[in-house]
């Protein structure tokens, strides 16, 4: 009866061994999403790197005053930004606008009314992407592929919709955090200036009452270590990973 038990015990502990491995077989025969670490569905933060480039973004939903100063010091210190930009921003703005373009920066969408994107179906983001881009080719005649949602809020449905449909979606590093009521020409230069490392995605927005002033000695001292790009030069396109912090790593 002893033995009996103790062969009992034997087949059942092999039997659980088999079904782990079987599992583990399966699971690793999957593909993983791109952008899915664990059961979440990662964007892009930052870009590990190996040289000295970076990017500085700017989301535009409200006033246009400051971007000719915001474009003239971009200018001055051969720097290129990626401006994502929402629908009815574009639409009061359409000339401002072209000027960002022709002026050799990138533009991205960020949605088209501001609308939170975690409370909107795939078809709804999709439908609201669409709409923006749109908005934006009748201007400049070139469509945007990547995604920035209002006030950075997604959730495993956004960023899953945005990757299904060929869509890139960009999160950011460095907040200058240029735009709340506290805000000083101090704290965004100090928060920018002491934060930011290659690979490092900035996140800035027009029509504030600080960042124009403070961009150029913020480019000042940027610009004496690194390269400002646009984000589509930052990132990779294929062969990489993202890790559980939103760092995307080039894989061979």
């Amino acid at each position: 009866m002893y033995f009996a038990v103790i062969r009992l015990k034997y087949a059942i502990f092999i039997c659980i061994m088999i079904f782990v491995c079987l599992i583990g077989f399966g699971i690793a025969g999957k593909t993983i999403p791109t952008f899915k670490v664990s059961d979440k569905e990662i964007p892009i933060y930052s870009v590990k790197r190996d040289d000295n480039k970076v990017a500085l973004t700017f989301d535009c939903a409200w006033g246009y005053e400051d971007m000719p100063y915001i474009l003239d010091t971009l200018d001055k210190y051969n720097a290129k930004a990626t401006f994502f930009v929402l629908g009815d921003w574009v639409n009061n703005n359409p000339d401002v606008l072209s000027e960002i373009y022709q002026r050799g920066h990138e533009i991205g969408t960020h949605s088209m009314s501001h609308t939170d994107y975690t409370t909107l179906s795939s078809d709804e983001i999709m439908a609201d992407i669409i709409k923006c881009e749109d908005t934006v080719s009748n201007v400049i005649d070139d469509r945007p592929i990547l995604v920035r949602a209002p006030s950075g809020a997604y959730n495993n449905n956004v960023i899953k919709t945005c990757e299904d449909n060929g869509r890139i979606y960009i999160q950011w590093s460095v907040d200058g955090l240029d735009y709340p009521d506290t805000a000083t020409e101090e704290s965004i230069y100090s928060r920018v200036t002491q934060s930011t490392k290659s690979g490092d995605i900035i996140l800035l927005h027009n029509g504030t009452k600080y960042t124009s002033r403070i961009l150029p000695k913020i480019l000042d001292t940027l610009t004496r270590n690194y390269e400002f790009v646009k984000v589509s030069d930052l990132i990779y396109k294929d062969n990489f990973k993202i890790d559980v912090q939103g760092r995307q790593i080039q894989t061979k």
